[in-house]
């Protein structure tokens, strides 16, 4: 005998969905409903609990195929915009990372280690049809002759263009403060001196992760929304931590588990895929991510139904502990406390700033339950689901 009352598998919800008969909400919908009716009912009810999230994400970056020129090249270091991609992959093709700076950035000239523009202002150029200027040089070979092409390229143009991030969708992430006296520049922004601000990225009760914490549903081959696009799940993320301190709810208090994500770039969107530069930091890459969670029993949808007031996170010192290796933590602090405005430490209050947008993952949560409710977007069932145990 099942230990649920209620049972359904990914073929069913995907029948549902071709009928015409799904019923989707969004996870911030998802809350109130469980709170309402409780689990059971709401597993009855609802067959699918869609996410989202839009923040910065460094570890991302497009493989690209560039084509063969006349006579052939094997390229070994290639620019695009004048931002270096990796050429040790093959002939023509290249890995362009979203955090690789340009060269000759004009703010690095007057500001050194300042940068305007780098790889992921090069994938939003792709993506928005906007021309690129990429040259390749190589040592030649007698298959392949050719030492330098220098050409320009729009996405359309590219044989192969696919996104390919390591490490997207953080599930839970720190808290960021400083306590020095001087302001610093992080990749979790700037921080003032004396705790004068905290900053965080994550969309709590719509993240991705938070909404699966135990990977149920979550593996190869969950398709997805990738920067507009359809995407898949094609790996556990790089850090993937799923081992780390956990709530009696199943969600981690701390940064857990990461996605590997991929999709065809040609499907996606400048809106959902922007580059951005980070003071004192570097560039990177904003990325818009939503995962379709299928309400398989009454777990997932307890799971769903977890809302900012139960989902918590850690405070911790990127002035003096981080940057040594320490990840002691100055408090324990709640999603709702975080989004309320201020979060209060030791008996001070401190301003809170979100990096991530929580307007853009509603309306990436929203976007995905309108592409299930038409028909045009069928869940994808995993080969096997993301690991729990260390890796």
């Amino acid at each position: 005998m099942s230990k649920y009352a209620v049972e359904k598998s990914f073929a069913q919800i995907n029948a549902r969905i071709k009928s015409g008969e799904v019923v989707v909400v969004t996870a911030e919908e998802m809350t109130a409903i469980v709170q309402e009716k409780g689990a059971v009912a709401a597993a009855r009810e609802i067959d699918v609990v869609t996410t989202g999230t839009f923040a910065p994400m460094c570890s991302s970056g497009a493989m690209i195929n560039f084509g063969h020129s006349v006579p052939g090249i094997k390229a070994s270091h290639v620019l695009m915009n004048n931002v270096p991609a990796y050429g040790g992959v093959a002939a023509v093709d290249c890995y362009l990372g979203a955090t690789e700076a340009c060269l000759d950035d004009p703010l690095n000239k007057v500001y050194p280690g300042e940068f305007r523009y780098g790889g992921g202002h090069v994938i939003q150029d792709l993506v928005a049809g906007k021309t690129v200027y990429l040259e390749a040089t190589a040592y030649g070979t007698d298959c392949y002759p050719n030492r330098r092409i220098e050409k320009k390229v729009t996405l359309q143009d590219l044989p192969n263009a696919i996104l390919c991030n390591p490490r997207n969708g953080y599930q839970n992430y720190n808290v960021a403060v400083n306590s020095t006296k001087k302001t610093i520049h992080t990749y979790m922004g700037t921080l003032k001196g004396r705790m004068g601000n905290a900053n965080y990225c994550s969309a709590g009760a719509l993240s991705p992760l938070f909404n699966d914490p135990t990977y149920r549903t979550i593996g190869l081959g969950t398709r997805i929304f990738l920067g507009g696009g359809v995407g898949y799940v094609t790996w556990h993320g790089t850090q993937h931590r799923p081992t780390v301190e956990r709530a009696p709810n199943g969600t981690p208090v701390r940064p857990a588990g990461t996605l590997w994500v991929m999709g065809d770039l040609k499907q996606m969107s400048p809106r959902w895929l922007v580059g951005v530069s980070i003071q004192g930091y570097g560039c990177s890459l904003a990325v818009g991510l939503g995962v379709p969670i299928p309400i398989l029993n009454e777990e997932m949808a307890r799971y769903t139904g977890v809302a900012d007031d139960a989902l918590f996170t850690q405070v911790i010192d990127y002035g003096e502990a981080y940057p040594n290796g320490d990840s002691t933590s100055l408090g324990q602090v709640s999603y709702a406390e975080l989004k309320s405005g201020a979060i209060t430490i030791d008996g001070h209050t401190i301003p809170t700033v979100p990096l991530s947008s929580m307007v853009r993952a509603r309306e990436i949560a929203e976007t995905l339950k309108e592409w299930i409710r038409a028909g045009n977007f069928q869940l994808g069932e995993p080969q096997f689901t993301l690991p729990m145990e260390a890796v």
